[in-house]
């Protein structure tokens, strides 16, 4: 049994256990996020966002962006949430940072495709 307690030490120290963070969840205002949110990538690809059901830091979520379609249940935290692989940030009333990781099929490699989104 030492053994194994050693191995799991040994492995969390390896890879460095990551702190979580200490801001706790708050209740957010709805009228800040709740509606249509859009915009386009650098590469002219557009995107909708639709908020709904904000409650406390509670949303749901539906993403689309060409054939991406993804719904979502989220939480609010410091002004962001995540969808899949896209991340939501609120810049100011309005406006909200989107950050997509994309993957190329062809080399595998990834990026982060950054754009605003404006509230409708």
């Amino acid at each position: 049994m030492a053994d194994v307690l050693s191995i799991l030490s040994a492995n969390y120290k390896a890879a460095g256990l990551t702190v979580p963070s200490k801001t706790p969840y708050v209740a957010v205002d709805p009228k800040l996020y709740e509606g249509s949110w859009s915009g386009k990538y650098a590469n002219n690809k557009s995107f909708n966002i639709s908020v709904s059901n904000v409650d406390g830091f509670r949303a749901k979520v539906h993403y689309q962006s060409d054939a991406t379609s993804k719904y979502q249940d989220v939480l609010i935290k410091d002004g962001s949430f995540r969808i899949g692989d896209t991340k939501f940030s609120l810049v100011q009333q309005g406006t909200a940072l989107i950050a997509n990781v994309v993957t190329d099929p062809a080399t595998g490699s990834t990026y982060l495709d950054k754009a605003y989104a404006t509230q409708k």
